[in-house]
């Protein structure tokens, strides 16, 4: 029970922060300008920060060997979701237009904007290194597999995705090169002056707050009243959050995983939507009210289902 009433108190916390980003789109203090700020402010400052601290005071060179089972779990896990996912867009006869889209939202978590403050207000800074691990598995999905989706249900003709485009895509992220970055720095046995780690400290102490006002705002943008079940969302949140860590946990069992690890994997592959598909689907002409309203339910229904979800892995 501790596990769960320390869910429901990180839970909270959660929710307060993200008020204030929905209080300050209600009061015209943020808008989408700062929300643009915030999100690139994220990715390509805080969250390589976040890396490189969480990795290199979390892990040493003996355990990176565990890191390749780790990150294979997670990517098992994810080929699953996606697969599932695909096949019950197929059942569901959902128009093209939302296809994709729903594919998208029920394969993929949102390890950055929301995984981040969960596992840290659930497990502490000890779960950076295995929140980064799953997201270096997770984020290939989301640049190949996840924008292939979107686009296909879109009306915008998109890029051309090759396999140059993607790796240039993936290899050019702050956060992927901050993963790197540390891992080598961990092999060579070698540590950036103190002075960098420090400032490395206080920046990635912004991620979580940060994180959550912005997807405050994302609430206040779509608009509680506007939240409506459309077609297939109720069967997509049963997935998200339900289907996801039951998928994961056996994936990561079944590769010799336990402990902090585990359950750092089992709790990001239950998080909400991942923000880039609204993004994506407008960008593309998919179906945008579609994937901005399935994103904020999943965010709201998380606070009911990750205490649910720590009350059961204990």
């Amino acid at each position: 029970m501790a596990g769960f009433w320390n869910a429901v108190s990180a839970c909270v916390v959660l929710l307060m922060l993200m008020s204030v980003g929905y209080f300050m789109g209600v009061w015209g203090w943020m808008t989408s300008a700062e929300k643009k700020f915030i999100s690139k402010f994220i990715v390509n400052i805080a969250v390589p920060c976040n890396c490189l601290v969480g990795l290199l005071n979390n892990l040493d060179r003996s355990s990176l060997f565990q890191a390749g089972g780790m990150v294979l779990a997670g990517v098992l896990a994810v080929v699953a979701n996606l697969l599932i996912s695909a096949l019950v867009a197929v059942l569901l006869r959902l128009p093209r237009a939302r296809w994709g889209v729903f594919v998208a939202m029920a394969g993929l978590s949102n390890t950055i904007f929301i995984g981040i403050p969960v596992c840290t207000q659930l497990f502490g800074e000890a779960s950076m290194p295995y929140i980064m691990l799953y997201y270096l598995g997770h984020t290939t999905f989301l640049q190949s597999v996840g924008i292939m989706l979107v686009e296909r249900a879109g009306t915008k003709p998109g890029g051309k995705n090759g396999p140059v485009k993607f790796l240039k895509d993936m290899f050019t992220k702050p956060p992927i090169l901050a993963v790197i970055g540390s891992i080598l720095l961990l092999v060579l046995g070698l540590r950036p002056p103190e002075p960098v780690m420090r400032f490395a400290n206080y920046i990635s102490g912004s991620v979580s707050p940060l994180a959550l006002i912005y997807c405050g705002f994302i609430v206040y943008e779509v608009g509680l009243k506007n939240l409506k079940f459309l077609r297939g969302l109720p069967t997509m949140l049963v997935m998200r959050l339900l289907l996801s860590p039951v998928i994961c946990l056996a994936c990561c069992s079944l590769l010799g995983m336990e402990g902090l690890p585990l359950q750092v994997f089992v709790v990001e592959s239950a998080l909400p939507v991942v923000s880039q598909v609204t993004v994506m689907a407008g960008a593309y002409g998919a179906d945008e009210e579609y994937a901005a309203t399935g994103s904020c339910l999943s965010i709201l229904g998380s606070f009911i289902s990750i205490p649910v979800l720590m009350l059961i892995l204990g």
